[in-house]
C-alpha cells in the first residue's frame, strides 16, 4: 500500500463520500464518524482497488459501513446530547436558513420514496454514477435498477405536483 496513493484517493473522494453517508444516515457527525471508518477500511483493502472504480468502490465500503453501524444501534439504545445544538456555526443566519430549506425540501421528498428508490436517486441523480455502476452498487440487474428509477422519479414529480 502506498500512503500517498491512499492521501490522494482522500483528497479526491470526502466530500463525495461524504454527502453520499450524510444523505443515508441524516446526521452530520454520523456521516462524519462513517466517512472516517470507510477510510480506515478503504486503507486496509486497497490493494484490491480496480483501477478506475475508485468512487464507486469506496461509496461500496461507506454504504458497507452504514448498514454495520444500523446493524450495531438496532442491538442498542443512543441518548441524544441537547448542549450540542445550540453551538453557534460560522455560517450567516441568511445562508444558514437556506441551505437549511432545501436540504428538509430534499429530505422531505426523499423520504416519501422506499429506501431503495432512495438509494437508486441518490446513486445517480446526486452523485453522477452511470446506469451500470448504480445497478453494480446496489447489486441488481441494469434493466431493474431503471425500473426502480423511473418510479423514485414519477413520485418525486407527483409529490412537488401536490406541494
Amino acid at each position: 500500500m502506498n500512503k500517498s496513493s491512499m492521501d490522494m484517493i482522500y483528497r479526491e473522494y470526502k466530500n463525495d463520500v461524504y454527502r453520499y453517508l450524510y444523505y443515508l444516515c441524516r446526521n452530520h457527525h454520523n456521516a462524519e464518524d462513517l466517512m472516517q471508518e470507510t477510510f480506515y477500511r478503504a486503507c486496509s483493502r486497497l490493494d484490491n482497488l480496480e483501477g478506475g472504480r475508485t468512487k464507486a468502490w469506496l461509496l461500496r465500503v461507506a454504504h458497507n459501513a452504514y448498514i454495520d453501524r444500523l446493524r450495531k444501534e438496532s442491538r442498542s439504545s443512543v441518548y441524544e446530547n441537547e448542549f450540542f445544538h445550540n453551538v453557534p456555526s460560522e455560517e450567516t443566519p441568511e445562508t444558514s436558513v437556506l441551505t437549511g430549506e432545501s436540504r428538509q425540501e430534499l429530505h422531505a421528498m426523499l423520504s416519501m420514496l422506499p429506501p431503495n428508490q432512495q438509494h437508486a436517486v441518490l446513486l445517480y441523480d446526486i452523485h453522477g454514477f452511470s446506469y451500470q455502476e448504480s445497478a453494480d452498487l446496489m447489486g441488481i440487474p441494469l434493466s431493474h435498477f431503471k425500473i426502480i428509477l423511473y418510479r423514485a422519479r414519477q413520485k418525486l414529480r407527483k409529490g412537488r405536483e401536490t406541494a
